[in-house]
Parts: structure tokens; sequence; C-alpha cells
């Protein structure tokens, strides 16, 4: 498969691996689990995982549960302190206010399995998140350029999450794969 020039703008060619394109084009595309899993872990190591995201992935993991809900819990801890420390202007409280609600169903959601009905929240809650966090760059055409200037390893994070499309016809553990993958950078940064 050759990497398309959509998934990876040339702008910033410098900070994704064509590893790291590649696999996003392999989970992206319809695909068999256990390349969807080596994708999913290729796209974690991107993130600075050490090899902990593969027990995730496995369906061979006898943690995985356990390991599945600590990460869901440190994503929920990690996320509502990004937005709570997040300065705002006094137009924005009652989306902030909104989006520690909502980052709270979603985890309960999750942790109860219930990932393909939430996919579409989960974007929407990290939209927000990340409004809430750059303000008004994020709504810029140039943003993803700009998060991959200020912090790489962000960058690398929101290239990710810009390519996963609204409304797709997934398998729940493809929607499961994709939620963990945000939630396991958002619960690292």
């Amino acid at each position: 498969m050759q990497i398309s020039e959509t998934t990876v703008p040339s702008s910033i060619t410098q900070f994704i691996s064509k590893e790291t394109a590649f696999a996003l084009e392999t989970l992206l595309k319809e695909s068999a689990d256990v390349e969807m899993n080596d994708a999913a872990c290729a796209i974690a190591y991107a993130f600075g995982d050490n090899g902990s995201f593969k027990e995730l992935a496995s369906d061979e993991s006898e943690n995985r549960n356990e390991k599945e809900s600590k990460l869901i819990s440190s994503f929920r801890n990690n996320l509502n302190l990004l937005v709570q420390k997040t300065w705002i202007e006094k137009s924005d409280e009652t989306l902030k206010e909104d989006a520690l609600f909502r980052i709270a169903e979603l985890c309960d959601a999750c942790s109860k399995k219930n990932y393909a009905e939430n996919y579409d929240s989960f974007l929407s809650i990290l939209q927000d998140v990340v409004y809430l966090m750059f303000g008004v760059q994020t709504r810029k055409g140039d943003f993803l350029e700009y998060a991959f200037r200020i912090d790489p390893e962000f960058g690398i994070f929101w290239w990710y999450i810009s390519n996963l499309s609204p409304n797709n016809e997934w398998t729940e553990e493809k929607y499961r794969i994709s939620m963990l993958l945000g939630m396991y950078f958002l619960a690292n940064y």
C-alpha cells in the first residue's frame, strides 16, 4: 500500500514516519483484527508507548479488562485536569462545564464497553477539549502544523484524531481500538 498525500501533508512529514502513516492507513481500512492491532500498536509507539498498549489490543491478554479500566480512569482524570486547568474566555465557561459532564458520560459508557455508540461523542469531546486548550487557533486550516510546531507529540496525536472520520461502519472492536488509542495518548499527556 502506498502512503497517500492526504494522510500525511508534506508540511508534517518531518514528524510522522512512513511506518506510522502506513499504520494509520492500515487501521482505517478494512483489515483483519491482527493487522488492526499491529497497526494500533505502531501508532501507540508513535505516541510514546513502550509496549503496554499491546495488552489492550490483544484478545489473549489476561489483564485486558483491568488495563482497559485503568486506562479509561486515567484518561478521565487527566482530561478533566486538562480542562479544569485551562484558562478560557468567559464566553467558553458553558462549553467547559459541558465538556466535563460529557467526559464523565463517555467514560462511564466506555467502562460498559459501549464504544461504537459513543465514537462520535468521543470525537466531538476531543474537538471541544482541544478548542478549550488552544482557542480559535483550532479552527484555522493550519492548526495541525501549528500543533506539530508547539508540541510534536501532541501534533502526532492530533494528526491521528484528525484522520478519524465520524459515522463509520466499523466493528465494535475497531471502534474500541480507535478510541483507546486516543485515550492512551491523553491519559499520558
